[in-house]
């Protein structure tokens, strides 16, 4: 999948502009494609876009493209009616649906191994001094307490999170090596998690990410939020009795429970399971013109 993903890029990356970018897009949208699988068992592949290029996994993708694929008979899925097994950069990601006639209502998936690299990382932003936990969850995060970071998650506070979320990101990558245990190819910050209170009863904590090139996922967040329960779990504070909620800056909710737990090399992980909703909002046709000067 990691040859897929290089092919796409030096191949065909104007695709991935052309589709994410303004005028067709905008900044802070993600992209999914699909692939033939290569694994398996695997009834396909699943790579991911975003505005300053490819991860290696994306838990909300997952969960959108499960809904479109199910929804509109694009893939069978296993012999439970529910289940596709994806094959990703990041590994094997099995993803089961709750399903209610032709309606997904709701896709679950199983994460990679999740973990805490480095707990209580201190940034300077200004005058402040700032604690971050580097954690993993498919990819790796700095997960930093909002009202510390003197950033409130809000809409009308999007620019200082942008700025700030890559300051983090740019501060803690010069400062130390973010390497993956057992997978060297898992490298680097992918960006920052802001928490905070909830706005909402029943939900654990608001999240909101800042990735890539200071985008935005207004979701839940999937990757990220494996690293925040890793961090909330190394605290002591993952309750399992009852599923942990995420609720992200639009107000819609991720919730995540821990399927079991294992190491990573010397460190204790996680293996969270992530569910959530997801829409479809259209079908579209795009247009390409090798004319078009925003090509």
């Amino acid at each position: 999948m990691l040859e897929k993903q290089a092919w796409l890029h030096k191949k065909h990356d104007a695709l991935r502009r052309a589709l994410l970018a303004e005028p067709r897009g905008y900044a802070d949208l993600c992209g999914a494609v699909l692939t033939e699988p290569i694994s398996p068992g695997a009834h396909a592949g699943l790579l991911f876009m975003h505005n300053d290029g490819y991860s290696p996994l994306s838990g909300h993708a997952v969960i959108a493209a499960t809904t479109i694929a199910l929804e509109r008979d694009l893939l069978m899925p296993g012999g439970d009616g529910r289940t596709i097994v994806y094959d990703t950069p990041a590994g094997i990601i099995r993803a089961v649906a709750t399903r209610g006639g032709d309606r997904v209502e709701r896709v679950a998936f199983v994460n990679l191994p999740s973990f805490v690299l480095a707990g209580g990382v201190v940034v300077k932003l200004g005058s402040r001094h700032v604690r971050a936990d580097v954690a993993f969850g498919g990819a790796f995060f700095a997960i930093v307490d909002s009202e510390a970071a003197g950033v409130p998650i809000a809409r009308s506070h999007l620019h200082e999170l942008r700025r700030t979320g890559m300051a983090i990101k740019d501060a803690i990558e010069a400062a130390r090596p973010v390497v993956h245990p057992l997978a060297a190819g898992h490298s680097g910050l992918h960006g920052t998690v802001f928490t905070g209170p909830p706005h909402g009863a029943g939900a654990d904590l608001r999240g909101v990410t800042v990735f890539a090139d200071s985008q935005i996922d207004p979701s839940p967040g999937g990757c990220g939020l494996a690293a925040v329960m890793a961090v909330v779990d190394a605290m002591g504070l993952l309750g399992g009795d009852r599923p942990f909620v995420q609720e992200g800056m639009l107000g819609t909710r991720f919730e995540a429970r821990v399927v079991r737990r294992t190491t990573v090399g010397e460190l204790e992980a996680i293996v969270p399971e992530i569910s959530g909703e997801a829409w479809i909002t259209g079908e579209h046709t795009f247009f390409l013109d090798d004319r078009d000067p925003l090509l």
